[in-house]
Protein backbone atom coordinates (compact mmCIF):
# COMPACT_ATOMS: atom_id res chain seq x y z
CA UNK A 1 0.00 0.00 0.00
CA UNK A 2 1.50 3.29 -1.09
CA UNK A 3 1.06 6.75 0.30
CA UNK A 4 0.44 9.01 -2.63
CA UNK A 5 -0.15 12.45 -1.10
CA UNK A 6 0.95 14.33 2.01
CA UNK A 7 -0.93 17.37 3.32
CA UNK A 8 -0.05 19.48 6.36
CA UNK A 9 -2.80 20.08 8.90
CA UNK A 10 -4.11 23.64 8.48
CA UNK A 11 -5.33 25.22 11.70
CA UNK A 12 -6.77 28.45 10.33
CA UNK A 13 -10.17 26.88 9.78
CA UNK A 14 -12.17 25.01 12.36
CA UNK A 15 -14.79 22.41 11.62
CA UNK A 16 -17.25 22.25 14.49
CA UNK A 17 -20.21 19.94 14.01
CA UNK A 18 -23.02 19.15 16.40
CA UNK A 19 -22.61 16.06 18.52
CA UNK A 20 -25.61 14.25 19.96
CA UNK A 21 -25.26 12.82 23.46
CA UNK A 22 -26.80 9.45 22.62
CA UNK A 23 -25.03 6.35 21.41
CA UNK A 24 -25.93 4.92 18.04
CA UNK A 25 -26.49 1.20 18.31
CA UNK A 26 -25.31 -0.89 15.43
CA UNK A 27 -27.30 -3.94 16.51
CA UNK A 28 -30.85 -2.54 16.65
CA UNK A 29 -32.62 0.78 16.02
CA UNK A 30 -32.65 3.37 18.78
CA UNK A 31 -34.79 6.50 18.82
CA UNK A 32 -32.70 9.64 18.33
CA UNK A 33 -32.75 12.38 20.89
CA UNK A 34 -34.34 15.66 19.84
CA UNK A 35 -31.69 17.90 21.31
CA UNK A 36 -28.09 18.75 20.80
CA UNK A 37 -25.77 18.93 23.76
CA UNK A 38 -22.39 20.06 22.37
CA UNK A 39 -20.37 20.55 19.26
CA UNK A 40 -17.25 18.72 18.24
CA UNK A 41 -14.25 20.15 16.42
CA UNK A 42 -12.94 17.23 14.38
CA UNK A 43 -9.40 18.58 14.37
CA UNK A 44 -9.32 18.82 18.16
CA UNK A 45 -10.73 15.30 18.40
CA UNK A 46 -8.42 13.69 15.84
CA UNK A 47 -5.18 15.69 16.11
CA UNK A 48 -3.20 15.67 19.37
CA UNK A 49 0.04 17.21 18.09
CA UNK A 50 -0.80 19.75 15.36
CA UNK A 51 2.73 20.71 14.38
CA UNK A 52 3.70 17.06 13.91
CA UNK A 53 0.55 15.83 12.18
CA UNK A 54 -0.15 15.32 8.47
CA UNK A 55 -2.92 13.96 6.31
CA UNK A 56 -1.86 11.32 3.81
CA UNK A 57 -3.91 9.70 1.04
CA UNK A 58 -3.25 5.98 0.48
CA UNK A 59 -3.50 3.73 -2.53
CA UNK A 60 -3.52 -0.06 -2.61
CA UNK A 61 -5.13 -2.96 -0.75
CA UNK A 62 -2.46 -4.53 1.46
CA UNK A 63 -3.83 -2.95 4.67
CA UNK A 64 -7.53 -3.61 4.07
CA UNK A 65 -7.74 -6.18 6.87
CA UNK A 66 -6.45 -3.49 9.26
CA UNK A 67 -9.29 -1.16 8.22
CA UNK A 68 -7.28 0.93 5.75
CA UNK A 69 -8.69 0.98 2.22
CA UNK A 70 -7.42 2.44 -1.02
CA UNK A 71 -8.33 6.14 -1.16
CA UNK A 72 -8.55 6.53 2.62
CA UNK A 73 -7.15 9.56 4.35
CA UNK A 74 -4.66 8.82 7.13
CA UNK A 75 -3.93 11.14 10.02
CA UNK A 76 -0.24 10.60 10.71
CA UNK A 77 1.42 11.88 13.88
CA UNK A 78 5.20 12.14 13.67
CA UNK A 79 5.57 12.73 17.41
CA UNK A 80 4.20 9.31 18.48
CA UNK A 81 6.82 6.68 19.34
CA UNK A 82 6.60 3.83 16.79
CA UNK A 83 6.13 0.79 19.03
CA UNK A 84 5.83 -2.85 18.03
CA UNK A 85 2.46 -3.42 16.35
CA UNK A 86 1.87 0.23 15.46
CA UNK A 87 0.69 1.04 11.96
CA UNK A 88 3.28 3.37 10.54
CA UNK A 89 4.09 5.35 7.44
CA UNK A 90 7.65 4.47 6.51
CA UNK A 91 10.06 5.55 3.86
CA UNK A 92 11.36 2.37 2.30
CA UNK A 93 13.84 2.46 -0.55
CA UNK A 94 12.80 5.97 -1.53
CA UNK A 95 9.02 5.67 -1.33
CA UNK A 96 6.32 6.01 1.32
CA UNK A 97 4.48 2.87 2.43
CA UNK A 98 2.01 2.13 5.19
CA UNK A 99 2.44 -1.12 7.14
CA UNK A 100 2.39 -2.55 10.65
CA UNK A 101 5.77 -2.30 12.40
CA UNK A 102 7.06 -5.50 13.97
CA UNK A 103 10.14 -6.21 16.05
CA UNK A 104 11.12 -9.90 16.16
CA UNK A 105 14.27 -10.46 18.14
CA UNK A 106 16.81 -8.05 16.78
CA UNK A 107 15.08 -7.78 13.40
CA UNK A 108 12.58 -5.20 12.14
CA UNK A 109 9.75 -6.05 9.76
CA UNK A 110 6.98 -4.20 7.98
CA UNK A 111 3.83 -6.31 7.84
CA UNK A 112 0.90 -5.95 5.51
CA UNK A 113 -2.58 -6.73 6.79
CA UNK A 114 -3.08 -9.29 4.07
CA UNK A 115 -2.23 -12.97 3.94
CA UNK A 116 -1.16 -12.50 0.32
CA UNK A 117 1.70 -10.13 1.11
CA UNK A 118 4.95 -11.40 2.63
CA UNK A 119 6.59 -9.58 5.55
CA UNK A 120 9.27 -7.11 4.53
CA UNK A 121 12.46 -7.57 6.52
CA UNK A 122 14.39 -4.37 7.00
CA UNK A 123 17.87 -5.62 6.31
CA UNK A 124 21.01 -3.61 6.74
CA UNK A 125 21.69 -1.30 3.84
CA UNK A 126 18.05 -0.64 2.97
CA UNK A 127 16.83 2.93 2.89
CA UNK A 128 14.37 2.83 5.81
CA UNK A 129 12.87 5.35 8.18
CA UNK A 130 9.66 5.33 10.19
CA UNK A 131 8.18 8.64 9.10
CA UNK A 132 5.18 8.70 11.45
CA UNK A 133 2.52 6.68 13.24
CA UNK A 134 -1.00 6.39 11.85
CA UNK A 135 -3.28 7.78 14.55
CA UNK A 136 -6.58 7.66 12.63
CA UNK A 137 -7.99 6.64 9.29
CA UNK A 138 -10.91 8.34 7.55
CA UNK A 139 -12.78 6.58 4.79
CA UNK A 140 -15.99 7.12 2.96
CA UNK A 141 -18.51 4.50 2.00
Amino acid sequence: MLVRSVYPVAWADSVCLPIFPTLVWASFPSPAEDFQENSLDLKQYLVSHPTATFYMRVEGHSMTEAGIRSGDLLIVDRSINPTDGAIVVAILDGGFTVKRLSYRGNKVYLLAASACTAPIEISEGRDFEVWGVVAHVIHSF
